[in-house]
């Protein structure tokens, strides 16, 4: 059964094995917060409006005994110091307490990401992407951004890749990849439909996937060759966007140094050369 501190980890890698109804009824439960041990089987699931019946499957489906396994967890997990950084826009009554609460999420999804990443893993993506002939991002939103900043870095040291956000040129892309190409496809749930359907492709023409992904058990990560698992929480109006971002952030930047460090003189001089030229771009001051 899935302890209390693990329990937020728990819903992420599982929710998608929900139906829909399925999964906003979890949510609304451990978004009210309202759970303790008296707590009664009949209540809970009136408030919801499903039947006790549901609620029982539904705490299976995660991984629970029963519906009493869910609400120990639950309410052990709701007297917990981290529960606070969960709580939504309103318990901010200042900037100041609203930036703070979003940078401890962020700091706390690093943190969560490096305990339980596979560094194993981590090092064949690493050999993966250095050997690579072809070398592609995917994401959309914000991971997208994350995967445009990750190739800025690695062309710093003279790795060039590419990111594709757009539904028809990410498929074009990967319909023309082979063996011997690599991707990086990035999406924080695991299933977003074109990233999924770029990298199954890819993978159907020999290319090898890696898979930057907040849920294990995901389609892209079952697509995958390597995937490195984010652990990523966070309400979303405060903290739930900003702490994936940085989570794979993190894990493309620790893919960054371990590539530069293959071949750590070609890194450096080539690091040396971009910087350089960037600096003759600059404004005297």
């Amino acid at each position: 059964m899935p302890g209390a501190k693990l329990i937020g980890a728990c819903l992420r890698e599982r929710l998608s094995h929900l139906t829909a109804l399925e999964e906003r009824v979890i949510l609304a439960i451990v978004n009210q917060r309202a759970i303790d041990e008296r707590t009664l089987l009949k209540v809970v699931a009136d408030e919801a409006h499903v039947s006790k019946a549901m609620l029982i499957k539904i705490a299976k489906k995660l991984g629970f005994d029963g519906f009493r396994s869910l609400r120990a967890a639950l309410a052990e997990y709701n007297r917990l110091p981290l529960a606070e950084i969960h709580e939504e826009l309103c318990s901010c009554r200042t900037p100041f307490a609203l930036a703070e609460k979003i940078c401890r999420i962020s700091i706390k999804a690093i943190q969560d990401t490096f305990s339980s990443l596979s560094f194993k893993d981590l090092e064949r993506a690493a050999q993966c992407f250095y050997a690579a002939r072809q070398r592609d991002f995917y994401g959309v939103g914000g991971s997208a951004q994350v995967a445009r900043n990750a190739t800025c870095k690695f062309l710093r040291i003279g790795i060039r890749a590419s990111t594709f956000d757009d539904n028809s040129m990410m498929l074009m892309s990967a319909s023309l990849l082979q063996k011997g190409d690599a991707v990086v496809a990035l999406s924080s749930s695991g299933q977003t439909l074109v990233v999924v359907e770029a990298a199954r492709q890819a993978r159907r023409n020999g290319a090898s996937v890696i898979a930057v992904t907040n849920v294990p058990l995901s389609t892209l990560a079952q697509e995958a060759d390597v995937s490195l698992c984010t652990t990523a929480g966070g309400a979303p109006l405060t903290g739930e966007k900003v702490a994936a971002s940085a989570a794979q952030q993190s894990i493309l930047d620790s893919l960054l140094a371990i590539v530069a460090q293959k071949n750590p003189d070609i890194a450096e001089e080539n690091l040396r050369r971009t910087i350089s030229v960037l600096r003759a771009q600059r404004l005297a001051w």
